[in-house]
């Protein structure tokens, strides 16, 4: 029988700021502070990123394969909710709670560092370990840090790697080989995503313009989400389920997704399914709006199929960049900030913020603007994930 599992607590950083109200408040307000434009990253000259200014912790205590940016920024948003999770740690024991995370980057923009010494001085640099690099090095950071011994992994498929966390920590739980789960993703900024994702004529040439006829790509951002995901009520201050997730993998290309959105179709009806729930039971979907030509159309027309145009939506990517291998995570984690706190309080949509020039090439979704609210409170979200390979993956949570 599957549990029923709730998202006890939530930790985030990101562009928008290193804690839950100063991020919610920005959010609402449709800040795009954390967008700007740098010089370092991409080899043809400068590229608008979505970057996290808050100054990191130092990790110069720690095993130096655990010593990245990436890590640090774990490190900030473990902060949020490290007290909760060695409280809940302590309760069921070091090997019940797992560590499922995901990730795309890693400690890449450490290596990127050493090979520049390594070309100018001939050996690597004394701080620098291959193993920064690692995937696993996030879950194995994070381990560390909580002093747990159970099951620890981390997932890389791109773009869905965090979104699908949840899902794999939610099927462990359901096995009873944990009880509750640390979930979530961490990316930073690294040389080797921005001209990657140049080369494919997908990043923007100034701040992205999800579902706009302008869209020219994406703004690459980097960000930590963390959750504590659990089979107890009483420990959730919100009693924010995690409803249902829906996976696919259409495998229509290596880097460009179905057209008609086949994959993205059959995630979302996934999560609806496991949710037990019609598609009008939905308040608020959470695009994975990069601003792609392609992402966009398919996206629209996916969701126009299994919602309708009429459901409240919108895309994150203008005010926080496109996270990567956090994204999945860090935008459940909006969607938890939409209905946490106060009923009063949890009426008002995330807003896309755009040029407004809209595109008659594809369906015309319900777009929410800055203010837009609903009369009763928002009881239920669902956040799209869709990465490389045709890897879909849908998160469905709500109260």
């Amino acid at each position: 029988m599957k549990e029923t599992l709730y998202i006890n607590d939530f930790a985030l950083v990101n562009a928008l700021g290193s804690d839950k109200e100063t991020i919610k408040s920005k959010l609402l307000a449709g800040s795009q502070s954390g967008l700007s434009c740098v010089e370092n990253l991409l080899l043809e000259g400068p590229i608008t990123v979505a970057d996290v200014t808050e100054a990191l912790p130092s990790l110069s205590d720690k095993p130096k394969h655990l010593q990245s940016r990436n890590n640090q920024l774990a490190a900030l948003a473990l902060k949020q909710i490290k007290a909760q999770a060695q409280t809940l740690i302590e309760r069921l024991g070091a090997d019940r709670v797992a560590i499922i995370v995901g990730t795309s980057t890693s400690g890449i923009s450490e290596g990127e560092q050493a090979m520049q010494v390594l070309q100018q001085q001939g050996e690597f640099p004394e701080h620098y370990d291959y193993r920064q690099q690692e995937i696993y090095n996030l879950a194995e950071f994070i381990s560390e840090e909580l002093a747990t011994t159970g099951i620890c992994l981390t997932i890389s498929t791109a773009c869905s790697s965090s979104a699908k966390a949840f899902k794999t920590a939610s099927e462990i739980i359901d096995a009873g080989m944990a009880d509750a789960a640390i979930v979530g993703g961490v990316d930073t900024l690294c040389g080797m995503t921005v001209n990657g994702f140049h080369a494919l004529n997908s990043t923007s040439s100034g701040i992205c313009q999800p579902s706009s006829a302008n869209r020219d790509g994406i703004n690459i951002g980097e960000a930590a989400a963390l959750a504590i995901l659990t089979k107890d009520e009483s420990a959730s201050a919100t009693n924010i389920r995690l409803l249902g997730v829906g996976e696919s993998s259409d495998a229509h290309h290596m880097s460009a997704p179905h057209p008609e959105g086949e994959g993205a179709i059959v995630a979302m009806q996934s999560a609806l399914t496991e949710a037990g729930l019609k598609a009008s039971d939905v308040d608020y979907i959470n695009l994975h709006g990069t601003a792609t030509p392609k992402n966009d159309a398919m996206e629209a027309a996916a969701v126009a199929h299994v919602f309708g145009i009429e459901t409240p939506c919108s895309s994150s990517k203008g005010l926080i960049g496109h996270t990567l291998g956090a994204a999945g995570a860090t935008e459940v984690g909006l969607c938890w900030l939409l209905m946490s706190g106060d009923d009063s309080e949890n009426t008002t949509y995330a807003p896309q913020v755009w040029d407004h020039v809209i595109d008659e090439t594809i369906p015309a979704l319900k777009l929410v603007a800055i203010g837009d609210k609903q009369a009763s409170p928002i009881r239920r979200c669902l956040s799209n994930s869709f990465a490389f390979g045709g890897n879909n993956v849908s998160v469905l949570i709500g109260r």
